[in-house]
């Protein structure tokens, strides 16, 4: 089975590592400035799990004229097109695509473009960022991969990569209704990404302020609501755990969307919280502080092209 991880940042370059120490045949595929220093210096992964470096094999969109079995897809939403036409090259007639990106609104386009048979579900639990000096740095010790097949009749693919990653030494789940552990994960990020971003705090200040658990759990019950309205509804248990760490008391727990905004980079807010309050208003739905929490970001982002 021959894997191309499409970028080798963050998320894409963690678990592609992974994936390469447990025996996996992985290729990165990179931004030239990327390609480049990975190819110098290699890819090192430093982690509370045990860390790892490896000299990949990387290539770049004007190098790709191979096809792969599965293609793992971990770019930001905002370049899902430009990551769509850039993997194109290496689908094939029996290749699948995986992709790790937050929310659900890019599977629609993925479907589009390469058809349903060929895009599996996945979500990613993890916090990592890129350093400038190429490393990848692992926040905590959360490193969580579930996937699953989005159509009733499974690739061949998807046993023997539940294997490779089973054995890759990350937490791994192969679920059986992929889709709702999307939906599952949606309601937790917007919940905190929105309380994040809103207050530039993180969980644990936030609980310090008058309004701040009011306002979190304010918005996750919105959240769970268009859940639910979309047929989607999460469960009481899985609530429950999505609540406990956006209420524990000095928790340092902030989602990577501030960190955008704190850097002044693009975000993800149209992709998580403006999907979800789209969905909000087709079901008729009011969602006030999720209102508040993407026109906060919808603001900064104005303010940034300005």
């Amino acid at each position: 089975m021959r894997i191309l991880v499409l970028g080798a940042g963050g998320i894409g370059g963690y678990f592609g590592a992974r994936i390469h120490a447990a025996g996996g045949d992985v290729t990165f595929l990179a931004r030239p400035a990327r390609a480049a220093q990975l190819r110098e210096s290699g890819l090192k992964v430093v982690s509370p799990q045990g860390d790892t470096q490896i000299v990949p094999r990387v290539l770049t969109s004007g190098e790709l004229d191979e096809n792969f079995d599965v293609v793992i897809l971990s770019c930001k939403a905002y370049d899902l097109a430009s990551a769509m036409d850039a993997i194109a090259p290496a689908v094939g007639g029996q290749s699948v695509i995986l992709p790790l990106l937050n929310g659900v609104a890019h599977i629609d386009p993925l479907v589009a473009r390469f058809g349903a048979e060929r895009v599996l579900g996945g979500v990613a639990f993890i916090s990592v960022t890129l350093a400038q000096n190429g490393e990848i740095r692992h926040l905590n010790r959360v490193h969580r991969i579930c996937i699953g097949s989005r159509t009733p009749r499974p690739t061949p693919w998807l046993q023997p990569l539940a294997q490779l990653l089973a054995a890759s030494g990350v937490e791994f789940e192969l679920s059986e209704n992929i889709e709702q552990a999307m939906w599952d994960k949606i309601v937790f990020l917007s919940t905190l990404a929105g309380a994040t971003c809103v207050m530039r705090a993180s969980i644990g200040d936030i609980l310090r302020t008058v309004a701040g658990e009011a306002f979190i759990t304010g918005l996750l019950a919105e959240c769970a609501t268009i859940a639910a309205a979309c047929g989607h509804a999460v469960a009481e248990a899985q609530l429950a755990a999505s609540r406990k760490p956006l209420t524990e008391p000095g928790s340092s727990l902030m989602a990577s969307m501030l960190r955008d905004v704190e850097r002044g980079g693009p975000t993800e807010a149209d992709h998580i919280l403006g999907d979800m309050a789209a969905r909000a208003q087709a079901n008729g739905l009011a969602a006030p502080l999720l209102g508040i929490a993407y026109s906060h970001l919808q603001a900064y982002s104005i303010r940034r092209q300005a």
